[in-house]
């Protein structure tokens, strides 16, 4: 019997155009960052932390992956950060493609940093490379501490892992310890940042890591150092 597997050909021209991505991304100095995490978790509002932190030092823009709607997009932008929104219409990830499209739509003379929120979901964003600079993850405590132990590829692919809503930590069966454990045998280098966005706790230790790799990006492209 013959199988042919059809997700090599899809692969291969995403990889493709994520190098273009990532070619523009490089050349312009913008830090890319590919946001993950389950629906709800808490990316929109560890999006808007991260802005508040940030943007009055970089330049910064998002780019929304939902399935449908534009709640999100429009939520950063009543913070004025420019937004902009792909709907996917029923695929459970990004694509380079789609990121494409959505980077030609911003300024990027503009711009050091670009947050791209994917699609809420821990299998399919782990596949697909969109030209970022860095992928990281969040999990929120009421997900429960063995998402790693059911999930380990995006743990293991992901540059540091947010947990956040730890301030609901007392309500919740999670154990912190065993979380950590897991996540470190799965990927020894990534920091875990333990932040509640939606009050700020924790939020600055996350931004000035994100920072310290917006300035590498910067300076390789000769932009002055903030």
């Amino acid at each position: 019997m013959t199988t042919i597997d059809l997700s090599k050909p899809i692969l291969d021209r995403n990889e493709k155009l994520a190098a273009q991505n990532r070619a523009r991304f490089d050349e312009a100095g913008v830090f890319v960052l590919d946001l993950m995490a389950s629906p709800g978790a808490g990316k929109t509002s560890t999006i808007l932390a991260t802005i508040a932190a940030l943007r009055e030092r970089y330049g910064i823009a998002v780019i929304e992956g939902d399935i449908a709607s534009k709640v999100d997009a429009e939520k950063v932008k009543a913070h004025g950060i420019p937004a902009v929104q792909i709907n996917t219409g029923g695929a459970c990830h990004l694509e380079s493609d789609m990121i494409q499209r959505a980077v030609s739509t911003l300024d990027l003379d503009s711009l050091d940093l670009i947050i791209i929120e994917n699609v809420g979901n821990l299998v399919c964003p782990t596949e697909f490379y969109l030209g970022e600079h860095a992928k990281v993850m969040i999990l929120s405590v009421p997900e429960g501490h063995d998402k790693p132990y059911k999930y380990p590829g995006i743990f293991q692919i992901s540059e540091a892992v947010i947990l956040n809503k730890v301030d609901t930590m007392s309500f919740f069966d999670f154990d912190e310890a065993e979380f950590e454990g897991v996540v470190r045998s799965l990927n020894p280098q990534a920091p875990i940042f333990r932040i509640a966005a939606t009050k700020g706790d924790g939020v600055q230790e996350w931004a000035e890591w994100l920072a310290a790799r917006i300035e590498v990006v910067r300076t390789a492209a000769g932009k002055a150092a903030k």
